[in-house]
């Protein structure tokens, strides 16, 4: 997965990057189009996409990237003041989901190509949705009483009790059916009327808003879980049975698997005393080497367990590269999927995985190497 240009033949793809001016995701790319020894990829910045002033040259290969951590972009897309607020993320997806396909519609019109399929985005960034079509193609997920488009809005804390009763899930996780990182999610146990707890990062202040924080906190009462949860319903809610998790060295254990063109090519395993792993959140990297162990003595399959995260992409056959979460379960056995993620990439200094045709190579270098390849091959079939 890594020739050089001058192995592709003509003239190698020069590509567009919309994404955040100097944010650490765009550094990243172009970093990797440099090792490449193409030219710097052109930013369009988010902004300019918000404002109708995007624009793109005939022939660009056109990667989209995350809209994070710029609080304009946060602005206009939530209209909140404060990056850190958790509510809004219904109007966040409308703003966000349109503006994407502002950039399809530039792109065609500009002769460009698009490594991001809109209609893909539109449901990697809802997981009611997403859910369903994994569910559908028989990717291992989760049960859940909000899968698909067809399934009732959840209104409040008494509808997430009553699903939870009616599923017979005494812990789930309640989603924002919107959200990112962690963000809103709360893990929530329940044992019999008034015997909830929660762990969640949001913070309440004495207004009833709610923040991110870095802080994973419990919640000890339903009225406080209730307070949370009737908040973000507006935005919409995603229920998901709790599954219990493999543990590495004590700690609860799971793994974000990208996948680049249809091929999984790096692993992180991410570890955690609470239910949330995201490194950003207090998760710790574990040992990948342990995992595959693990795996192997229980009688399961590594390179099964890739393949579901393969099978989970494929679902989204437009688009070049997903970040899989795979969640392992008790004794290393079985894998369930718990989210596939648009921009699920940023695992700096990680190398691919063995086999996958990514040794040597970041996850933002195994994408332009990717693109390579398959100008080459379109190059080598038009020759023939």
């Amino acid at each position: 997965m890594s020739p050089s240009p001058s192995s592709t033949g003509g003239s190698a793809p020069r590509f567009a990057v919309v994404g955040v001016p100097g944010n650490r995701r765009v550094a990243l790319f172009q970093d990797a189009v440099r090792a490449a020894g193409l030219p710097p990829a052109r930013v369009v910045p988010w902004l300019d996409v918000l404002r109708g002033e995007a624009a793109f040259l005939p022939g660009e290969t056109v990667r989209m990237d995350s809209p994070g951590e710029d609080a304009e972009v946060e602005r206009l897309l939530r209209a909140v003041g404060d990056p850190a607020r958790v509510e809004g993320t219904a109007l966040w997806y409308a703003r966000f989901t349109s503006a994407v396909r502002a950039v399809a519609r530039a792109a065609a019109a500009s002769g460009a190509v698009l490594l991001d399929d809109p209609d893909d985005v539109a449901v990697l960034f809802d997981k009611r949705l997403c859910h369903a079509v994994l569910d559908g193609a028989e990717v291992p997920v989760p049960a859940s009483p909000t899968s698909g488009a067809a399934a009732p809005a959840v209104r409040d804390w008494a509808d997430v009790r009553h699903r939870m009763a009616a599923q017979g899930m005494p812990r789930a996780f309640v989603k924002p059916a919107h959200g990112s990182s962690a963000s809103g999610v709360l893990a929530v146990e329940t044992a019999g009327p008034g015997r909830v707890r929660a762990t969640t990062s949001v913070e309440r202040d004495a207004a009833g808003r709610l923040f991110n924080s870095l802080r994973v906190r419990r919640c000890t009462t339903e009225r406080e879980v209730a307070a949370i949860v009737n908040a973000l319903a507006p935005d919409g809610l995603h229920i998901e049975r709790w599954l219990p998790k493999a543990t590495q060295r004590g700690r609860a254990a799971d793994l974000r698997v990208v996948v680049v063109a249809g091929r999984a090519t790096h692993a992180v395993v991410r570890t955690s005393r609470s239910p949330m792993t995201n490194l950003h959140l207090g998760g710790e990297r574990g040992s990948l080497d342990d995992v595959r162990a693990a795996v192997e003595a229980a009688g399961g399959s590594w390179a099964e367990a890739l393949a579901v995260c393969e099978r989970a992409a494929a679902c989204f056959p437009a688009t070049l590269c997903v970040g899989v979460d795979l969640l392992p379960a008790t004794g290393w056995r079985r894998f369930a999927v718990g989210e596939v993620n648009a921009f699920g990439d940023l695992l700096p200094r990680l190398t691919g995985l063995a086999g996958s045709g990514a040794e040597g190579l970041d996850t933002y270098a195994a994408q332009v190497a990717a693109v390579l390849n398959r100008a080459r091959n379109h190059r080598a079939t038009a020759t023939c």
